[in-house]
């Protein structure tokens, strides 16, 4: 037999193999520990991406660029809520002051089992007087929805903050059906 191409055949199935000998020897997470020492890939040298190899101009490459490691942390958001609240009309809304990297909102959490279209009117009240609202129609439906104001930057302490939602009738009465407040008390605390 050839010497040659069983040189060629052993080389091809090397190459070939790699793939799976580090898939079978695990990843190689940025600084993680597998268990295993880091794969095949990391002691053949082959996942390190500041690595150099020669171009064809015989001059070394330019290191890979190197691809962030896991998702990208997201910012604590601090809530503060009310109770969850319904009304015998078939609302129930749940409100809250949402603070996260120096900007407030309000976000109020609603089912509207009414089966009527409803109207609702968020408001955040804050210190010296400032106040964001927007209005929001609430679908008939029984699946859950949310209305939630924009956000602002923070003038003072979380705690000098609190939101209103109204739920009511679009009609020339408007009849409230409910208001759940991030402070409010729950049900049977007075």
């Amino acid at each position: 037999m050839n010497l040659r191409l069983i040189g060629i055949g052993a080389g091809v199935l090397i190459i070939l193999s790699l793939p799976l000998a580090g898939a079978i020897a695990g990843p190689d997470f940025a600084g993680q520990d597998d268990g295993k020492g880091g794969g095949l890939f990391k002691t053949l040298g082959l996942s390190d991406p500041a690595r150099t190899s020669p171009s064809r101009t015989g001059r070394p490459a330019e290191p890979a660029a190197t691809q962030p490691s896991g998702p990208a942390e997201q910012p604590r958001t601090d809530s503060r809520c009310g109770p969850e609240l319904s009304s015998p009309h078939g609302v129930e809304a749940q409100t809250c002051v949402l603070v996260a990297e120096g900007r407030t909102w309000g976000r109020s959490y609603y089912r509207n089992t009414s089966g009527h279209a409803l109207d609702a009117v968020l408001t955040v009240m804050g210190p010296a007087g400032r106040t964001v609202q927007i209005r929001c129609s609430v679908g008939a439906g029984d699946e859950p929805g949310l209305c939630e104001t924009p956000q602002e930057d923070s003038a003072g302490e979380p705690e000098s903050y609190s939101a209103v939602a109204e739920f009511a009738v679009p009609d020339d009465e408007g009849q409230l059906l409910l208001r759940s407040g991030s402070n409010s008390p729950a049900p049977g605390d007075g």
